[in-house]
């Protein structure tokens, strides 16, 4: 039995020696890296909205008489759209305005016919009295002389003094009444008037206003996209009664994070994709929000599209790019060749001039349209695995084949071992 035992041992020996693989050769596609412009887009979800909209309200409650347009008529600034029923409005506005024509005729004759008479007729009884005031003078003069000659007597002195006092009273009476018109009443009575003519103006001007309210005309120019009401139906006031848009340019609103917005400005380009349009469609950032969202802290932006033709609608839920930081000379690889680790440290596997795969450690920048700036760790010199990285461990042999090509022993590697066990 020992024999035999031994040749066994021998014969496993024997065995394990011829049966040792030499180490796997792996295909993959590798590259150099490329010096070429790059720049940075910031993708956001948003919906088209008009660039200006109004939901035309009337101010009175009345039937619609007549609808000028229809939904999808093109309209201007200041066109008449509707007309409410305004028969009532327009009688009350005769009657204000009768009252009115008839307040600036009082005004007339206040102003220029009583005012006047009554400050003339003052200063006629001014004059008036003074006359009498100084003929009561001259009587009492002369009858002071002839009393003290003994040629009257005493009463009749007397009489003229008590005659001259009541012309003195009504002298000053007259000045006074002179001095408050030309102070006080003359003033008064042209305002008092003015106030009437004003107030009738007033109420004249608010009947005009109530039959203009009658009369719905647009306030911008745009498309009338809603009207649900049809001629006879009573409108309300503060009711939609017509909806009317500006489309010949639409914002999509979006909200990006406040480091993202810092890098933008209004006028940086932006892409619209828009479903069942096959080209992206060109748009530019005509707002930045100076304030954060308080919801969500982000910065609403707004890109304006250029919509002559119509094509697009309002509502459409779109995509957009916006163009950040562009670098005009970098060092970009295939975001493919990109490896992450759990830490968050980024790799590339590149192939060293023995055939050997070797690890390198990078730092990324600007990533956009499937390929990575690579601001430190690579040169141009190196040559980048893009395909075939994924769990390549630093050292394997590797050869370097086209798009498509397969190494059968490096995607079977059980294929060699079966093969010799054979």
């Amino acid at each position: 039995m020992l024999p035999v035992i031994a040749f066994g041992i021998a014969s496993i020996a024997g065995c394990s020696k011829s049966e040792s693989t030499p180490a796997p050769l792996v295909t993959v596609q590798a590259e150099h890296p490329e010096l070429h412009a790059i720049a940075e887009h910031i993708p956001a979800d948003a919906v088209l909205a008009p660039l200006a909209q109004a939901a035309i309200s009337p101010k009175i409650t009345a039937p619609v008489r007549h609808l000028y347009v229809q939904r999808g008529s093109h309209v201007k600034a200041g066109q008449l759209l509707a007309t409410l029923e305004n028969r009532d409005l327009t009688a009350a506005a005769l009657d204000n305005r009768g009252s009115y024509t008839s307040a600036q005729a009082a005004y007339a004759t206040a102003t220029q016919a009583q005012v006047p008479e009554d400050y003339q007729k003052a200063q006629l009884d001014v004059a008036q009295a003074k006359a009498n005031l100084d003929l009561n003078q001259s009587i009492v003069n002369a009858r002071k002389q002839l009393f003290a000659e003994g040629a009257i007597p005493g009463r009749d002195l007397d009489t003229a003094q008590a005659a001259l006092v009541q012309a003195q009273v009504a002298y000053d009476m007259a000045a006074k009444h002179l001095e408050s018109q030309k102070s006080v009443a003359h003033k008064a009575s042209l305002e008092a008037a003015k106030g009437q003519l004003t107030s009738a103006e007033g109420k004249y001007q608010g009947a005009q206003a109530q039959v203009s309210y009658s009369e719905i005309r647009s306030p911008i120019s745009g498309v009338v996209t809603d009207r649900p009401l049809f001629a006879g139906e009573t409108v309300a006031a503060g009711s939609t009664l017509l909806t009317v848009m500006d489309t010949s340019a639409l914002l999509a609103k979006i909200h990006v994070a406040q480091q993202l917005a810092q890098q933008m400005k209004v006028g940086d380009a932006a892409t619209i994709t828009v479903p069942g349009v096959a080209d992206p469609v060109p748009a530019k950032v005509s707002l930045i929000s100076p304030a954060l969202d308080p919801g969500s802290t982000t910065v609403e932006i707004w890109l304006r599209v250029d919509n002559k033709k119509g094509t697009l609608k309002v509502g459409t839920p779109v995509h957009a790019s916006i163009v950040g930081r562009q670098v005009p000379q970098a060092l970009t690889v295939p975001s493919s060749a990109l490896l992450s680790a759990q830490d968050g440290s980024k790799s590339v596997m590149t192939v060293g001039t023995d055939g050997t795969a070797h690890s390198k450690p990078v730092t990324v920048g600007i990533t956009d349209d499937g390929r990575v700036q690579i601001t430190s760790g690579l040169t141009v010199g190196d040559m980048v695995i893009t395909s075939g990285n994924y769990a390549l461990e630093d050292g394997t042999k590797v050869k370097i084949g086209a798009a498509g090509d397969t190494d059968e022993g490096a995607k079977k590697p059980g294929a060699a071992k079966g093969a010799s066990d054979q």
